[in-house]
């Protein structure tokens, strides 16, 4: 899985022109090379984006409401909503709403016998190959039986970096934002950190 990396937005390259230029439009001599100039924005643009992902908080970047499968939910009807709906997974709700898991289209993957390292086209060529559909067993089962358990989440007030650093160290691609009863709230997706970074970066 390729790493999310929060500063893939920025800072752009300037050129040594663009730093000359920008030098004699400050009043004063700068005794400061262009590379310095260069070196010292790179760091100030770290300190700036490190700033900005921890006063944004996962409420300020959450899709809400979130989109649940309930634990009882057949994987037929649960890969139909996620599929017409057009997201790789959901959190998974108890009876009481509570958020007790995470399916993805990598649990669906995984029941079917997938390598952690295999691709979702390596599945669809075993399939093809062997005399049934390796999806097949799965016609009975629901969404508790392949979730995975318990669910990692984060609080309303957990900050943008910290969810960055838990999806990256986890090596997963969303998390459900819970409240106090660990009801959801909203969920914050890979997708959701990098488009709120760039608009704001």
């Amino acid at each position: 899985m390729k790493s999310m990396n929060p500063w893939e937005c920025g800072p752009m390259e300037i050129s040594d022109e663009d730093i000359l230029k920008a030098m004699k439009t400050v009043e004063g001599y700068i005794d400061i090379t262009p590379g310095d100039f260069r070196e010292v924005y790179r760091v100030a643009y770290r300190f700036a984006v490190d700033h900005l992902l921890n006063a944004q908080k996962a409420r300020d970047v959450m899709t809400t409401p979130a989109l649940v499968i309930h634990a009882d939910m057949d994987l037929i009807q649960a890969a139909t909503l996620l599929a017409e709906k057009r997201i790789s997974g959901a959190p998974v709700t108890d009876s009481s709403g509570r958020v007790i898991g995470v399916i993805s289209e990598k649990d669906f993957l995984r029941q079917m016998g997938a390598a952690q390292t295999d691709s979702f086209m390596k599945v669809i060529s075993d399939c093809l190959t062997s005399k049934g559909c390796t999806a097949t067993p799965m016609r009975n089962q629901k969404a508790a039986h392949i979730m995975t358990s318990p669910a990692v989440t984060a609080t309303e007030h957990m900050s943008v970096l910290d969810i960055a650093r838990i999806l990256t160290g986890r090596g997963i691609n969303r998390i459900p934002v819970v409240d106090g009863d660990v009801r959801p709230l909203g969920i914050v997706t890979r997708t959701n950190l990098l488009t709120s970074y760039c608009r704001t970066g």
